[in-house]
C-alpha cells in the first residue's frame, strides 16, 4: 500500500492538498511518531536543558508491566553510553530524531507522556493517527494498542511544528528517502521510519524557488526490507520526492 500527500503551505488553515492517494489509509507508525513525541517535549512545561536519570525501564501502556528497550533494535549507541548515568530532554530528544533512537524515545515518551503527544495530534488536526505505546512495549502491542499514522495526518502534524523543532528534524541523519530525491544542501525538516514491511517519511521542504511544501509517503509492502540504507522502498519514496520537486512551482495552483 502507497499513500502519499503533499501541500503547499503559506496559506493560512490546514494544507490544501496539490496531491493525494491513500491519503487516509493508516499505516503501523514506526519511527514517524517520534516527530509528534519531539513536538509534545517542546511544548511541555519542563525544563529541556535540566538532566534527567538514563534508566531502561518503563511501564507498559497495557498494564504497566515494566519492558525494557534494547541495544539491538536501535541505532545511536550514544544514548546507550548514558546508561545509568543522565542526559538532558533536549540531547534525548536531539537524538531521537537525528539518529532516531528507540531508546531516547522511550525516555522522552516517560516524562512528557501519551496525552501530550495525542493533543499534539489534536492540534494538528489528525483524524486517524495515534501514539499509544512506547517503543517495544510489545505487551501493549498484543493487547491491541497501536501507534498509527496516514500520510494526510503526517503532513498536516508537519505544518503545525514550531520552527525549534522543525531545526531538529531538519539535522535528520537518515536521508535515503524523500531527502535523497532533492537537489544536494535543499533544505528538508523530516522525519522518517523503517521497519521490515514499511517505509515512511513526511517532512517539509524549502526550495529558493518556491513556497514550501509539506511531503508524506508511507509506503507498506514487500519493497521495505528494513534496512536503515539499501532499502528498495526508500529508493521508492526518493523518486516520488524528485517528482514533486520537479513540479514544486506549480503545486499551489488551483
Amino acid at each position: 500500500m502507497l499513500s502519499v500527500f503533499v501541500a503547499a503551505l503559506g496559506e493560512p488553515g490546514a494544507p490544501r492538498p496539490a496531491c493525494e492517494r491513500n491519503a487516509d489509509v493508516p499505516h503501523y507508525a514506526a519511527s514517524t511518531m517520534k516527530a509528534a513525541v519531539l513536538a509534545a517535549l517542546y511544548r511541555a512545561a519542563l525544563d529541556l536543558d535540566a538532566p534527567v536519570p538514563v534508566r531502561n525501564g518503563f511501564p507498559s501502556a497495557l498494564d504497566g508491566v515494566e519492558f525494557a528497550s534494547t541495544p539491538g533494535y536501535d541505532s545511536d549507541p550514544e544514548v546507550w553510553a548514558r546508561l545509568g548515568g543522565e542526559a538532558t530532554l533536549r540531547w534525548l530528544g536531539y537524538r531521537m530524531v537525528v539518529r532516531s533512537s528507540n531508546f531516547a524515545t522511550n525516555l522522552v515518551l516517560a516524562h512528557v507522556g501519551f496525552d501530550a503527544v495525542a493533543d499534539v495530534w489534536r492540534t494538528a488536526g489528525a483524524r486517524h493517527s495515534v501514539t499509544g505505546r512506547g517503543i517495544e512495549d510489545y505487551r501493549a502491542n498484543e493487547g491491541g494498542i497501536a501507534n498509527l499514522v496516514t500520510a494526510r495526518d503526517l503532513a498536516a502534524l508537519m505544518a503545525t511544528l514550531e520552527p525549534e523543532v522543525l531545526d531538529v528534524l531538519a539535522a535528520n541523519e537518515h536521508r535515503v528517502d524523500l531527502a535523497a530525491g532533492l537537489p544536494a544542501g535543499t533544505r528538508i525538516a523530516f522525519k522518517n521510519g523503517w521497519i521490515d514491511g514499511c517505509r515512511h517519511s513526511a517532512g517539509i521542504v524549502y526550495p529558493p524557488d518556491a513556497p514550501p511544501y509539506a511531503i508524506a509517503v508511507c509506503y507498506s509492502g514487500p519493497l521495505a526490507n528494513g534496512r536503515a540504507t539499501g532499502d528498495p522502498a526508500a529508493r521508492l519514496l526518493a523518486r516520488i520526492s524528485a517528482g514533486v520537486w520537479a513540479r514544486r512551482r506549480s503545486l499551489g495552483a488551483p
